[in-house]
C-alpha cells in the first residue's frame, strides 16, 4: 500500500459542512476556527444554500496559508515514506490485506482528522511537526481500513454504520496504541490506549474490548468480539 499526500480545497470546503453537520459541532467549529455563529449558520443550512460562503471562506484562508500548507505537504510526505513499506506490511500481517493499493491523505486546513468510511481518502491538517503527525495519520488509514475489512468480510454482521464506526475508531486506537509492532513509529507517542478522545459514548465499549485485543488469537476473532458486544449499544 501506498499513501499519497495532496492538497484539495473543494474537499476541505466539502469536510467543513459535513463535520458541522454532527451534535458535536460547536466543537468541531472551535477546532477549525470558525466563528459560531458562522458555524451555527453552517450546521442548519443546507449544503447548497451555504456553498459561496463556505468557497469564500476556504479561499480567504488559503490564499493565508497555502504556500506554508505545500511545504508541510512535503515533509508529510518524506516522514511517511521512511516507513509505508514496512507500516502496510505490518497491519496486513496483524488485520487483513488492504483493499486499496494507494491511500490519498488531503493536507486540509480546517479539519485535524478526517477518514471515508470505506473509501481510500482520509484527511489531516497541516498543523503538526511532520512526524509527530503520524500516529493520527495512521488512525485515520486504519479506521477506513477497518470499514474496508468489515464490509468485505462481515456484511452479514447487522451493525449500522454508526457500529461500525465505533468499532472502527476502537480498533484503530489499539492497534496505533497497544501494538508494539505498530507503535514503534511513534516510539516518542506514550499515550497508549487513551480515553481522552472526542467521543466519550464509546469509552466504554473501548475498555471492554482492551482485553479482546490483547489476548487475540487473530484479528477475526478481535472484530467477532466487537460485534456481539456493540449491538448492547445505542450509538
Amino acid at each position: 500500500m501506498k499513501l499519497k499526500f495532496v492538497i484539495d480545497s473543494e474537499y476541505d470546503s466539502k469536510m467543513i459542512w459535513q463535520m458541522l453537520q454532527g451534535d458535536d459541532w460547536k466543537y468541531r467549529a472551535e477546532k477549525m476556527e470558525i466563528g459560531v455563529d458562522l458555524a451555527e449558520k453552517f450546521h442548519k443550512s443546507k449544503k447548497t444554500e451555504c456553498a459561496q460562503e463556505l468557497k469564500k471562506l476556504v479561499q480567504s484562508k488559503y490564499n493565508e496559508v497555502l504556500p506554508y500548507m505545500k511545504k508541510t505537504l512535503q515533509q508529510y510526505q518524506v516522514s511517511w515514506d521512511e516507513i509505508i513499506e514496512d507500516f502496510s506490511k505490518t497491519v496486513e500481517e496483524l488485520t487483513y490485506p488492504w483493499s486499496y493499493k494507494e491511500y490519498k491523505c488531503i493536507v486540509t486546513h480546517f479539519n485535524p482528522g478526517i477518514s471515508n468510511w470505506d473509501r481510500n481518502i482520509i484527511g489531516r491538517w497541516w498543523k503538526e511537526n511532520s512526524y509527530l503527525q503520524r500516529r493520527m495519520t495512521a488512525h485515520e488509514i486504519l479506521l477506513a481500513h477497518y470499514f474496508s475489512i468489515h464490509r468485505n468480510h462481515f456484511h452479514n454482521s447487522s451493525l449500522t454504520d454508526k457500529q461500525i464506526w465505533a468499532l472502527a475508531e476502537i480498533a484503530a486506537l489499539a492497534l496505533t496504541g497497544l501494538e508494539n509492532k505498530i507503535k514503534k513509529f511513534w516510539p516518542w507517542d506514550k499515550s497508549g490506549y487513551y480515553t481522552n478522545h472526542n467521543y466519550p459514548r464509546i469509552v466504554e465499549l473501548q475498555q471492554k474490548l482492551h482485553d479482546p485485543f490483547k489476548d487475540r488469537k487473530n484479528f477475526k476473532e478481535y472484530i467477532e468480539t466487537g460485534i456481539n458486544l456493540v449491538k448492547q449499544y445505542k450509538l
